[in-house]
């Protein structure tokens, strides 16, 4: 599936939902906000929520720090 992944193209397989694609990058959905097609993902429906091909994804990570 060919993803626009924080700005850049992508190719990666094996991806249906949001979840996946979280998983697949490596990264703790616990830190983590996805925006799909420019509409914020709850973190509760990112199981559910499909991927298809040419979707803008933008992904932002939580840094915790003192």
């Amino acid at each position: 599936m060919r993803l626009l992944l924080n700005g850049e193209e992508r190719d990666i397989a094996g991806v249906a939902s949001i979840a996946d694609l979280v998983s697949t990058l490596g990264l703790d959905v616990r830190k983590v906000a996805v925006e799909r097609n420019l509409e914020i993902a709850p973190r509760s429906t990112y199981a559910e929520t499909a991927l298809a091909d040419g979707d803008r994804i933008e992904i932002v990570t939580f840094i915790g720090g003192g």
